[in-house]
């Protein structure tokens, strides 16, 4: 019993002392599968169509906060979700397949769970 315990328990003892655990969130949406790149950005690949999504993230976007800068021809949103800051990032991979990132940052600080947040209302509120 003692072995099978300290089996189990081995993964998440390897994964502290790391100082970086891979965080999955799993989007019932399409099937997608995200996972943090870093402390603060949150990325996925969708099979969603790259105007949708961008006409999303805009959406979610103005529901957060105030955007300072956008532009749709690099996918790039930078907004003020008070008191932290957000950048959005479109990259379109393939005809079919783009990538969504999401970073988050309070007061220079990661702000993951915002950006885990932002990052599904923008691929549930696909159309």
């Amino acid at each position: 019993m003692k072995k099978f315990f300290a089996f189990i328990l081995l993964p998440y003892f390897l994964i502290s002392i790391c100082g970086c655990a891979p965080l999955i969130i799993g989007a019932a949406a399409g099937g997608l599968g995200a996972y943090a790149v870093s402390k603060d950005t949150v990325q996925g690949d969708t099979d969603k169509q790259y105007e949708a999504l961008w006409e999303s993230a805009l959406n979610v976007a103005n529901a957060r906060g105030v955007i300072r800068k956008e532009n749709a021809s690099n996918g790039e949103i930078e907004l003020d979700a008070n008191p932290s800051k957000v950048w959005i990032k479109l990259i379109r991979l393939t005809q079919a397949t783009t990538r969504l990132r999401v970073s988050a940052r309070k007061y220079h600080f990661p702000n993951i769970e915002l950006a885990q947040d932002i990052f599904v209302r923008i691929i549930t509120s696909v159309k």
